[in-house]
């Protein structure tokens, strides 16, 4: 057990390129590595933001919300094992391509055989699959869940191809954090959709919306290396200035959102403007993508080439963790005062 190395792996990706030193890592190390748990955690974020406002409007139950946060964490997982199997067989992680670059790619760097990446799939899958079949019978076979059940399994294996080529990928990853995967998990819980949908969408949208623009930064700088491959993102079809303003506006939008829900919605109350103490990233990363990327690593920049999407990443974690305490916070105000901010 090395708890170092998993924290380090929670925070940036490991860089290695000896197999024997791969092959000493513990069993947890190598999930995170694999699975990529810089990212997948905020998808844990996001399980645990569903729950705080299901809790918070009395819909609240913790096995099944506990199931569903492990069964979307084990499906993200799932899927980033399928991105790099299909980029890796597709040639596209081969000739030092982006992805091999900042961080171990256990194919391409050749720890993993198929077979052994095959049995981390089926692990991960199996889970995610029995996390939905359970939440399926507790709910008595809900058609909130079928539908979700049904989109997450079509997504699984059609983002990596065709959808990252056609251009849809990052729809798609707007679509599944910013808007079904809170509103989702919340409705589930609540045994209906609720009347209040659309704000519990902009709501989920607030910190969704950051984990798009994160994987907006990481495809906007990769734009040259995907434009050599033939894969054709959205970011590839807009060109680099206007997928930075893209960016820069899902950043914006995040706090614009935040602030209708405050003040103008009163859906939450003030304590959630707590995220504002993430803006000081956020203004840094929106400075940074007003100008374009340099083609080669700045003296003493160890992450590249992730350029725009590290401190991306360092942003929407940052903000998501004041988001959950925000509302906490607006939890146990509403608890002790009656009628608080409505």
């Amino acid at each position: 057990m090395d708890l170092k190395l998993w924290w380090f792996a929670l925070q940036k990706p490991v860089k290695e390129n000896d197999k024997k030193v791969w092959d000493s890592f513990d069993v947890i190390a190598k999930w995170l590595i694999s699975t990529r748990a810089t990212v997948t955690q905020l998808t844990l974020m996001a399980g645990v933001i569903s729950g705080l406002l299901a809790y918070r409007d009395g819909y609240f139950d913790f096995l099944p919300w506990l199931v569903m946060t492990l069964g979307i964490y084990f499906a993200h997982s799932s899927e980033n094992l399928v991105n790099d199997y299909i980029d890796y067989t597709r040639g596209i992680d081969e000739d030092n391509y982006y992805r091999g670059q900042y961080g171990i790619h256990p194919l391409v760097h050749k720890f993993w055989t198929k077979q052994d990446w095959a049995r981390w799939f089926l692990t991960a899958g199996v889970i995610a699959v029995l996390c939905g079949l359970f939440v399926l019978v507790y709910t008595d076979f809900s058609p909130i869940v079928i539908a979700l059940f049904i989109f997450g399994v079509a997504i699984l294996p059609t983002y990596a191809w065709p959808l990252k080529y056609l251009g849809l990928g990052e729809i798609l990853i707007f679509l599944n954090w910013g808007m079904v995967l809170i509103p989702g998990i919340y409705s589930i819980l609540a045994g209906r959709i609720p009347e209040n949908l659309p704000l519990i969408v902009m709501a989920g949208m607030a910190f969704g919306f950051g984990f798009g623009s994160f994987n907006w930064g990481k495809h906007v700088d990769k734009i040259e290396a995907d434009k050599k491959k033939g894969v054709g993102s959205l970011p590839v079809r807009l060109g680099e200035p206007a997928a930075r303003w893209v960016n820069i506006f899902t950043v914006t939008l995040s706090y614009v959102l935040v602030l209708y829900l405050v003040f103008v919605a009163r859906f939450f109350s003030p304590t959630v403007l707590l995220v504002f103490l993430a803006a000081g990233r956020g203004w840094n990363v929106i400075k940074l993508l007003r100008q374009p990327r340099p083609t080669q690593a700045p003296p003493g920049f160890d992450l590249w080439p992730r350029w725009f999407s590290t401190p991306q990443l360092r942003h929407i974690r940052l903000f998501g963790g004041l988001y959950i305490l925000g509302i906490i916070l607006d939890i146990v105000l509403r608890m002790y005062i009656p009628g608080f901010w409505q």
